[in-house]
């Protein structure tokens, strides 16, 4: 299994719905300006601010272990997946 470079006391950012709903973490951003990630479900939202919270990568690993898979996840890229059983889809972040 794979390691996060990142020490596990990283704050990183996720959502009420992956924390406190148990929703499947879906969707993951390694921010190429600054080194953040973020995990996200499928859960549509309109204001960030409203839905995010700040964990530890630690939690966010005790959440959803298939994390690790992609903990080598290059800075400026994506991975996604439609459910926690599918296979992540890596792919460049254009924007």
């Amino acid at each position: 299994m794979k390691k996060f470079e990142d020490s596990l006391n990283t704050a990183v950012f996720t959502t009420k719905f992956v924390v406190k709903d148990k929703k499947e973490i879906t969707y993951i951003t390694h921010e190429s300006e600054d080194g953040v990630w973020q995990f996200f479900s499928n859960d549509n939202f309109d204001d960030f601010e409203e839905v995010s919270m700040i964990l530890s990568l630690d939690e966010i690993i005790n959440l959803d272990k298939t994390v690790l898979e992609i903990a080598d996840l290059p800075l400026g890229y994506i991975a996604s997946r439609e459910t926690v059983k599918d296979k992540w889809k890596i792919s460049k972040n254009d924007e």
